[in-house]
C-alpha cells in the first residue's frame, strides 16, 4: 500500500471519529514513547511547541517530530539535562475508500456505493494555541531546546511557535 500525502488528512474535514470498541483493525500508533530524557529531574524552564491552526496530525508525523527533538536534545544537552514530553495523543481514526487499480479494476471496485472506508490511520486533533510538545530543561540550554523544538515543528503540518516560561521560585 502506498502511503497518501499527508495533506489529504491535514483538514478537519468530518467528525471525530474514536470510538474504537466499534471498529475492527484499526492500525496501531507509531508514537513509541510519551516522556523522555531525565524523568525525575527537576528543571526551571519549560519550553513548549505551540501550534497556530486547527489541523489532524498523523501519528506518523507526531513520532517523526518526536524522534527529530529527542535527538537533538540528546546530542545537544545530553540525557541527563532534559525532560521532553508530547503532550497530544492520536485518537481520531482516519477512514480511505480503498480503489481497485489495474486491469479490471472496474469489475472489482464499487465506486462510490457503500463508500464509507477502512481504517488507515490515526490522527491526534488540534486547535490553535494547543500544546504538543514540552521540553523542561536548566535557563542555560533554552537556547539550544528551542531549536530542537523549531526542527522538530518542520515535520508538523501547521505553523508553530516556540514559547519559553519560567517557573516561579517557591
Amino acid at each position: 500500500m502506498v502511503r497518501k500525502p499527508g495533506v489529504m488528512y491535514r483538514n478537519l474535514a468530518k467528525k471525530a471519529y474514536t470510538r474504537r470498541e466499534y471498529m475492527g483493525g484499526v492500525p496501531g500508533s507509531r508514537i513509541v514513547q510519551f516522556d523522555m530524557g531525565n524523568l525525575s529531574g527537576e528543571f526551571p524552564v519549560e519550553i513548549t511547541l505551540v501550534v497556530e491552526e486547527s489541523c489532524q496530525i498523523r501519528h506518523t508525523a507526531l513520532e517523526a517530530a518526536r524522534v527529530n527533538i529527542n535527538r537533538r536534545l540528546m546530542k545537544e544537552i545530553g540525557r541527563a539535562g532534559y525532560h521532553l514530553k508530547l503532550r497530544t495523543y492520536p485518537h481520531h481514526v482516519l477512514r480511505e475508500n480503498k480503489q481497485a487499480t489495474g486491469a479490471g479494476a472496474d469489475r472489482v471496485s464499487e465506486g462510490m456505493r457503500m463508500a464509507f472506508g477502512k481504517a488507515v490511520g490515526t490522527a491526534a486533533r488540534v486547535n490553535p494555541g494547543q500544546k504538543i510538545f514540552t521540553v523542561y530543561t536548566s535557563k542555560n540550554q533554552i537556547e539550544k531546546a528551542k531549536d530542537a523544538l523549531k526542527h522538530g515543528g518542520y515535520k508538523l503540518p501547521s505553523p508553530i511557535r516556540v514559547v519559553v516560561e519560567e517557573k516561579a521560585e517557591n
